[in-house]
C-alpha cells in the first residue's frame, strides 16, 4: 500500500498566495530598531538658545541714514553722493565725533548688493564703529 504525502509529481499547481510571515518579521525588527534609536536621536547637548526679540531703535538726529536705490545710487539722507571716495571723505569727518554717530543703511529690495557693499566698505575705511540695517518688519499674522 502506498500513501501520498504532499503533492504528487503530476500535480504542478502554482501557489499564488503570498507568505506574509517574513514581511511581518522584518517590520517588527524595524519597529524595534526605531523604538530604540529615537530616544538617542532626540537627546542632545543641553544649550540655552537666545530668545527672539524685536527692538525698536530710536532714530536720533545724529544718526546718519545712507540709502541705496534700485539703480545702485547712494544717498546721504536726501543728498546724492557722486562717488565712494566722496562718501569716505564725508564719513571720516563724522568718525572723529564723540560719541560717534551710527550709520543706518537703507537698501532697496531690488538693488544689487554692490551698492550696499560700497557703503560698508566706506564705513570700514572711515572708521565707523556702528553700522545698522533698516528693514521692513514682517507682516503681523492675526
Amino acid at each position: 500500500m502506498a500513501m501520498g504525502v504532499g503533492p504528487s509529481v503530476d500535480d504542478e499547481e502554482v501557489v499564488s498566495t503570498i507568505n506574509t510571515t517574513p514581511l511581518v518579521d522584518v517590520m517588527l525588527v524595524l519597529l524595534i530598531i526605531f523604538l530604540i534609536t529615537i530616544p538617542v536621536v532626540t537627546t542632545s547637548i543641553p544649550v540655552q538658545l537666545p530668545k527672539e526679540r524685536n527692538e525698536i531703535r530710536e532714530t536720533k538726529p545724529e544718526n546718519i541714514t545712507l540709502s541705496v536705490d534700485k539703480d545702485g545710487r547712494i544717498y546721504w539722507n536726501e543728498l546724492r553722493m557722486d562717488s565712494t571716495i566722496a562718501l569716505i571723505d564725508r564719513l571720516k569727518k563724522i568718525a572723529v565725533l564723540t560719541p560717534q554717530p551710527e550709520v543706518q543703511i537703507r537698501g532697496d529690495g531690488g538693488a544689487e548688493y554692490a551698492g550696499v557693499g560700497r557703503i560698508i566698505y566706506a564705513c570700514q575705511r572711515a572708521g565707523i564703529a556702528k553700522v545698522g540695517f533698516i528693514t521692513e518688519p514682517p507682516p503681523r499674522s492675526t
